[in-house]
């Protein structure tokens, strides 16, 4: 894994707006139409070669696909990927998604924010997930394709390193349902099992692995109340387990672990505090840490790591940019950002990310694709800024004596 050694590099979190015409092919397969298989493999071939040329050109250093191969969602993708599970329409009012003390308390919030006359993208969950067989994986075909897309793409390019999201094994098909196992543990154990296919696969094939895991924060704000904290930190605590467990024979090195408080442009007033999560979080056996820290909820936390320190030979990779809000951070509240973390944990061992991903869901989005590319583009400037600062060579004693002079 790459390190800032002589400048902060760039990356960012994953999932990138798709282009009209790959969601228009996309929309046409969801709704049952006819579509050429032929002509949508080219076009996802084609964008994910687009997408990656355009980070490149932005000045990202560490790139992906994109996630354009994913046909749902960031976690619900799985589905497509793993024997097992059978999809039940949700009953009303059983909505696993509509619960949670944000919701609660924001209730007239959420209510306008998802009204189906007036939101601007399709609702994800329609469907309940449930285990009715033993679990193993099926998509090394489209895994192999998605590969093979991104590897093609890359070789057009000049940029440091690639990366291919995946979902850990507490954010892989969540809220699913348990009918086939003689406990929910025993389900979690066999999906993190079947999940260590795809993350191997990833690493054979030469990129990092990045590992999403937005439901090891988020679930507290749906468990607590009425389970206390400590239920709560326990069931963190397993999953970390459980993630580990699907990792193993993966160097540490090669894997990179995303937490953040959801995507969802809320209030998020009852995220749970990074400082009662990060001894876990540094528990994954990752060699980098990409954490959500530049929206108005979580920006203060970079003082955390006054206090807790980075384990040796990791990497910190928090979120200088926000991407729900339509607002471009300038780069200079960039660069100032990066140097907080630098003054903290060290210049190299810090990358300058996003704070979650820009598409969560193919046909969903957080702002204009054009804001997303203003966003990364003063990401990568206020990299250069900060590096000026950070990296600025010492003038020797009889140097700094003849510019006094």
């Amino acid at each position: 894994m790459k390190r800032s050694t002589d400048r902060i590099l760039t990356t960012h979190v994953g999932s990138l707006i798709r282009p009209p015409e790959l969601l228009e092919l996309a929309r046409k397969r969801q709704n049952g139409e006819t579509v050429d298989e032929r002509g949508y493999q080219e076009c996802l071939r084609d964008s994910i070669g687009a997408v990656v040329k355009r980070q490149a050109e932005a000045g990202i250093d560490i790139v992906d696909d994109g996630e354009f191969g994913k046909s749902t969602s960031w976690s619900l993708y799985a589905l497509k990927r793993l024997g097992g599970f059978e999809q039940r329409a949700i009953q009303p009012g059983a909505d696993p998604f509509a619960r949670g003390a944000d919701r609660q308390r924001f209730a007239e919030f959420y209510a306008e924010l998802e009204n189906p006359h007036e939101r601007t993208w399709s609702k994800v969950t329609t469907h309940d997930a449930v285990c009715v067989a033993p679990i193993r994986y099926t998509g090394l075909d489209e895994l192999d394709r998605d590969i093979a897309n991104f590897q093609a793409a890359l070789k057009n390019v000049s940029v440091e390193e690639a990366f291919l999201p995946v979902a850990a094994p507490s954010s892989a098909i969540p809220d699913r349902r348990n009918e086939y196992y003689k406990t929910d543990e025993d389900l979690l154990v066999a999906l993190a099992e079947a999940l260590r296919t795809e993350y191997r696969a990833i690493v054979d094939a030469g990129f990092l692995l990045q590992v999403d895991d937005a439901r090891a924060a988020v679930t507290y704000d749906r468990m607590v109340p009425p389970a206390s904290f400590d239920d709560y930190y326990r069931w963190v605590a397993r999953h970390v387990e459980v993630l580990n467990h699907a990792l193993e024979g993966i160097p540490e090195d090669r894997v990179r672990y995303h937490v953040c408080w959801g995507s969802w442009p809320g209030p998020h007033t009852t995220d749970v505090p990074l400082k009662k999560i990060v001894d876990l979080i540094l528990k994954v056996r990752a060699g980098a840490y990409l954490i959500e820290a530049a929206n108005p909820r979580h920006e203060h936390e970079w003082r955390v790591w006054e206090n807790v320190k980075l384990p040796e030979g990791k990497v910190l990779a928090p979120g200088m940019i926000s991407h729900s809000t339509n607002v471009v951070e300038h780069p200079e509240l960039v660069a100032e950002r990066i140097v907080r973390f630098a003054n903290l944990v060290g210049r190299e061992n810090v990358i300058a990310s996003t704070d979650c991903g820009f598409a969560q869901e193919q046909f969903n989005r957080r702002v204009h694709p054009s804001i997303m590319w203003a966003k990364l583009e003063a990401l990568a400037e206020g990299a250069r800024l900060a590096s000026e600062k950070l990296f600025k060579p010492t003038a020797s004693p009889k140097v700094e004596q003849l510019a006094q002079s």
